[in-house]
């Protein structure tokens, strides 16, 4: 059976591809569509429809903007009202792709219109269930992020639905069958996903806590909510997004696709809002780069960061990037709604300089230069939470990236610190949003908690103060 997973690594996505008899249908597609024009293309196939299984909040689909270009069909499940043409199926509705059959089962929980489609081939054997974000590899969609935009919804009452479709919906089918989830690890959809992206379905019934046959509803929701973290600022409005329609990214990358002169740049900053960011690798922003800038590399989880940290998908963005990397940033801040980047700087840094204009710098050391240091200063740990909890620096402060926002008083304001996570790019995120904030007393610690495994710094897992002891 023809079925490609296209997985997306900086936001741990998964779209599928499914093609017969010249027949193509789409799921859950990226805001770049054209590889999938390219890819039925080449292998002489209509796209006939575009397949979502539910209203995205980490990502912009490119549902839009794909139908509008290939006449496709846009297909969501019960319940479902968008801003824009699409057919709402039935539960149990068929839908023919060549000789397959994509048919609809509706699996409310994760959000009220979740729908999983089960795929079955020309002999009418039933091979995978493509399920969104309602199940995925040893773990389930969380069920509170509906209730961001839905009036009267609960994460309670959501979570209730979610067993009740995991059990009278897809615990019923075959073993046999393969899941295709939406999401692998890294993704902030779920809180336990394995890094594996496909399974069958009997494997998941013995190994996902949340498919263990002996497990009640009450049970269910309390496994399923404990240690869930809030929810990124910019999911609900990716999902309104999603619902009411956005901008074509054609239309979005012609207007944000500006090359500017250190002067024109300047000039937008200065009479503009507009955040200053930084997509170079950390190392190069370290050594310089525009004050107040605010750093979030490309190589790293680049766009659930800018989406975790800039709170409003509207901010307007000008960009410092590598050279040749310009559309590729535009394309990244798209995928996750940040479509207001006003241009790029010309030439990167390099242009800055030789106009006079200044640049400043983080203070950072290696893991050695730390080791010598470490005991007579405060230590930040930038990581997560259950990163922290593992293993950490005695003493060390937990202030995750995550929420630096919210934790900004518990930084040492006076006193000079240290700040690392686990490998050298948190940090340098933290260090400049830190900056950008007035605080110029932290040191980065180079490598992270990487590099520091490679001392004689003693490490402990219990786990110790979050904030600073006056």
């Amino acid at each position: 059976m023809k079925i490609e997973q296209i997985y997306t690594g900086c936001i741990a996505q998964a779209a599928y591809y499914i093609e017969n008899n010249g027949e193509v249908a789409i799921f859950d597609p990226l805001r770049e569509v054209q590889p999938y024009i390219d890819k039925a293309n080449k292998d002489n196939a209509k796209i006939k429809y575009i397949f979502e299984t539910h209203f995205h909040a980490d990502f912009v689909s490119g549902h839009i903007d794909l139908a509008y270009k290939t006449g496709a069909q846009i297909v969501f499940g019960p319940t479902a009202k968008c801003g824009y043409d699409c057919y709402v199926a039935n539960d149990n509705e068929e839908f023919k792709v060549g000789n397959y059959t994509v048919k609809v089962i509706h699996t409310p929980g994760h959000t009220m219109e979740s729908t999983c489609f089960l795929i079955s081939d020309e002999n009418g054997k039933e091979h995978g269930i493509i399920t969104g974000d309602t199940l995925f590899i040893g773990d389930v969609g969380r069920p509170d992020l509906a209730q961001e935009v839905v009036k009267d919804l609960t994460q309670d009452k959501l979570a209730g639905y979610l067993f009740d479709s995991l059990r009278n919906k897809i615990m019923p089918l075959s073993d046999d069958l393969i899941v295709y989830p939406s999401h692998g690890a890294g993704s902030a959809c779920g809180k336990n996903m394995s890094k594996e992206t496909t399974d069958t379905l009997g494997n998941q019934k013995k190994t996902n806590y949340a498919l263990r046959a002996d497990m009640t509803k009450e049970e269910f929701k309390v496994e399923l909510l404990d240690g869930l973290t809030p929810p990124p600022a910019y999911f609900p409005q990716n999902v309104m997004m999603n619902i009411n329609g956005y901008e074509s990214l054609d239309t979005i990358m012609t207007k944000s696709h500006k090359p500017l002169t250190p002067k024109e740049f300047e000039a937008i900053a200065n009479q503009t809002d507009a955040l200053v960011l930084d997509v170079r690798h950390e190392n190069d922003f370290v050594k310089e780069h525009i004050p107040s800038s605010i750093f979030i590399g490309l190589h790293g989880g680049f766009a659930p960061w800018v989406g975790a940290l800039i709170r409003d998908v509207k901010q307007p963005i000008l960009l410092i990037t590598p050279e040749g990397k310009e559309e590729e940033a535009i394309t990244r801040l798209s995928r996750v709604g940040f479509d207001n980047t006003l241009g790029y700087l010309k030439g990167g840094i390099e242009t800055w300089k030789a106009a006079g204009f200044e640049t400043d710098s983080i203070n950072s050391v290696t893991p050695e230069e730390f080791e010598k240091n470490y005991k007579e200063n405060i230590i930040v740990d930038s990581r997560k939470p259950s990163e922290y909890k593992a293993e950490h620096v005695e003493n060390a402060l937990n202030i995750p990236l995550d929420f630096v926002n919210e934790q900004l008083a518990e930084v040492p304001k006076e006193e000079s610190f240290y700040i690392h996570c686990a490998g050298g790019y948190r940090s340098v995120i933290m260090s400049s949003i830190l900056k950008s904030r007035g605080y110029h007393n932290m040191i980065n610690v180079e490598k992270g908690m990487s590099g520091i495994r490679n001392t004689n710094i003693p490490l402990t897992d219990f786990v110790c103060p979050t904030t600073v002891k006056k």
